[in-house]
């Protein structure tokens, strides 16, 4: 992994993705957000959506990997 922070962006866009998820149903204010399905749909592709992008940049994009692959 490593000290840049773009490393864990996609990680970092699937637990917003999971806490939308949760506050949505635990938090009575936001109760009415689990019935509309953009906002669940929405949360779902951003869980889904983070971490394929966390799987392509550490695979692809990320400097440890290209270090690993010059060696």
């Amino acid at each position: 992994m490593g000290k840049d922070i773009k490393n864990y962006a996609g990680a970092i866009m699937a637990l917003v993705g999971a806490v939308l998820m949760i506050l949505a149903t635990f938090v009575p204010a936001m109760a009415d957000l689990c019935d509309q399905n953009w906002y669940t749909a929405g949360s779902l592709l951003l869980i889904i959506g983070g971490i394929i992008a966390h799987v392509v940049i550490n695979k692809f994009f990320s400097e440890e990997s290209k270090l690993e692959t010059n060696e």
